[in-house]
């Protein structure tokens, strides 16, 4: 008597809570299906691009990753495809697709690690084309710490291009700095300084020195 009691009280809410749960249950086990089954596909056209770029076939490249950019906008694949189309319609002097490739991946990637990949290999084609100012905008976007370092060589790199001579040491020594000393890419910013007259080693014991 009193369950029926009870059952009649809130047998209509427990109901339709459960209809909630299962139901919410249902939807997320659903969208955890399609998106395994978007990144499938978008794998396997990623496979397709990179045959693509191993034949060095940039038109082909530009046309499977517009397909993946319609089809799987937010697969990870669909933004690695980008990197990879990108570099080969550079190979072929294809520049200002391999630009709206990059910008795209910079604002569609949802990794800042593939974000600041993008961001920076924009740069350094800004760079190439005298678009300084548009290349720094670049720079300034890089969120992953990973990439400070590379950042700030390319900044650098912008920096002396501009003539501003100064500012391109101050950048090449952060970027010095920040780069582990086992990675062989420190040499080359090194070499860099070394053409500006800048010690980087000198550099940083004496302001150690004077930090005591």
């Amino acid at each position: 008597d009193q369950l029926k009691a009870f059952w009649k009280q809130y047998g209509n809410l427990v109901s339709w809570v459960l209809v909630i749960v299962l139901g919410a249950d249902a939807a997320w086990n659903g969208w955890n299906l399609y998106q395994r089954d978007q990144a499938a596909k978008a794998g396997a056209l990623f496979d397709e691009i990179e045959r693509a770029a191993q034949d060095v076939d940039a038109d082909r490249a530009t046309r499977i990753f517009a397909d993946m950019q319609s089809r799987y906008p937010r697969a990870t694949f669909t933004h690695q495809a980008g990197l990879v189309a990108a570099r080969i319609e550079a190979e072929k002097k294809q520049v200002d697709a391999a630009r709206a490739s990059l910008a795209w991946v910079a604002d569609h990637a949802g990794d800042d690690g593939l974000q600041g990949i993008a961001r920076l290999r924009l740069a350094g084609l800004l760079l190439d084309a005298a678009k300084y100012d548009e290349a720094l905008k670049q720079l300034d976007a890089v969120d992953s710490p990973e990439l400070a370092a590379l950042a700030a060589d390319r900044r650098g790199d912008v920096l002396l291009a501009q003539g501003k001579t100064a500012d391109a040491q101050a950048a090449y020594l952060k970027a010095w700095n920040a780069m582990d000393p086992k990675v062989d890419y420190r040499r080359l910013i090194e070499a860099k300084l070394n053409l500006l007259g800048v010690q980087p080693a000198a550099t940083a014991a004496s302001g150690a020195e004077a930090a005591k």
